[in-house]
């Protein structure tokens, strides 16, 4: 059975935030358990952000319900801006962490000492996706046939595979701006929270990270994207659970890869 000891410092450049390299895929499993353990602690405020996220997930379907091509970049939000939305479920984490009683202001301020920088990465993912957003309308009008689609059409299309080419070609698409978007903010976030660091090295801390142990990020990457997709499925619903949760898991994540100064002394004596 995986240990849940924090793994060995493997990073000793001083110039550069200590993190740990080569972690074996089974990390994952470690996270996704204290994740659910933090869920569990607290789940009435997890629960909360989570209906927060099935919220805005029918809020979206509301706006777009006659511009399918547009809906579903929005959805695919869901993916591009979820390290910004769960700023306030790793708070929670966090408090748990300190042996503190985790709290609803608290959590729903957590971007207040960090907010130019956590401003900065808000504004980057938003970026990105009106990017794709842009994308997906090029990819509709050069791939997808038979005229500008309903949603119903483009759910049918999906269903039963017609228009693979197109199928594909939104697939390859949206997976380039997922992978940019979760190599940069992997674990920026968190980071921001816990180390009130600028924005620059948390970024290049999450590039790091995923260099460092490609196999392992990449693995949770796709894990987080499973996740999400089969909790969009019942109307959004399963984000009441499945959203917090990765969220907790996201933060031990976070603390696995980058080591913290108390944990570093620790590690040295």
């Amino acid at each position: 059975m995986e240990n849940d000891a924090p793994l060995p410092s493997q990073q000793t450049n001083s110039l550069l935030v200590p993190i740990r390299t080569a972690l074996p895929w089974q990390r994952i499993g470690v996270w996704l358990r204290r994740g659910w353990s933090d869920y569990r602690a607290c789940w009435p405020l997890s629960s909360w952000f989570g209906l927060c996220f099935v919220a805005m997930g029918w809020l979206l379907l509301l706006i777009f319900r006659e511009a399918p091509a547009y809906s579903m970049a929005c959805i695919s939000g869901f993916l591009l801006l979820g390290p910004f939305l769960c700023t306030a479920v790793y708070q929670l984490s966090q408090a748990i962490e300190r042996g503190q009683r985790p709290a609803f202001l608290p959590a729903v301020f957590a971007f207040r000492p960090a907010l130019g920088n956590i401003g900065i990465f808000a504004a980057l993912l938003l970026v990105l996706e009106l990017l794709w957003g842009r994308a997906s309308l090029v990819v509709f009008a050069l791939f997808y046939r038979g005229g500008l689609p309903t949603t119903q059409d483009l759910l049918d299309a999906l269903a039963k595979f017609k228009n693979v080419d197109f199928l594909i070609a939104y697939v390859l698409v949206g997976a380039i701006f997922a992978t940019l978007v979760f190599v940069v903010s992997a674990i920026s976030i968190p980071m921001l929270l816990d180390r009130r660091t600028d924005a620059v090295t948390a970024g290049l801390t999450s590039v790091r990270a995923c260099l460092c142990s490609p196999l392992t990020l990449g693995l949770w990457a796709a894990t987080i994207v499973t996740l999400v997709l089969l909790a969009m499925v019942p109307g959004f619903l399963g984000l009441i659970v499945i959203g917090p949760w990765l969220g907790h898991a996201t933060w031990h994540a976070y603390r696995d890869v980058v080591i913290s100064p108390a944990r570093k002394q620790d590690e040295n004596t």
